[in-house]
């Protein structure tokens, strides 16, 4: 099961507070040993939501937002792909992670959708697309 580890922002993160030595040496490690368990595929950390933007859609509309964007507890500081048995081996690895913050922190773990999930409206022409876009990026 491949997952989505979401490091939830905080007050500081937006502000652009960047983590100290010993917090980038305890993540390190952390990362060293989800590697070692063959669990991450990807991750970084992000920048403040004040050098992003969202695109909004409104039907053939589309309209730009700058940040930052409000309620910083809705918003990402960071981000880990892993691949997992389940979520209960998501949880005990994120109980293992240092506090990615310098205060009070939450990690979110979200389940990605995998093509079984949308057996029903698959037909051969979109799993052949899929198929040859998984190829391209493996290939890169």
């Amino acid at each position: 099961m491949r997952v989505m580890v979401l490091v939830k922002a905080t007050p500081d993160s937006e502000a652009g507070l960047l983590p100290s030595s010993e917090l980038l040496e305890a993540m390190g490690k952390f990362n060293e040993q989800l590697a070692a368990a063959g669990i991450i595929k990807a991750g970084d950390g992000l920048k403040p939501s004040s050098y992003g933007k969202r695109v909004a859609f409104d039907g053939a509309r589309r309209t730009v937002i700058d940040g930052p964007f409000a309620e910083t507890r809705e918003l990402v500081a960071g981000f880990w792909v892993w691949e997992v048995k389940g979520l209960a081996e998501a949880v005990e690895w994120v109980k293992r992670c240092p506090n990615p913050m310098p205060g009070p922190s939450e990690i979110e773990i979200r389940p990605f959708y995998e093509m079984a999930d949308f057996e029903a409206a698959l037909t051969p022409e979109i799993t052949a697309q899929f198929d040859r876009l998984r190829e391209k990026l493996e290939g890169q």
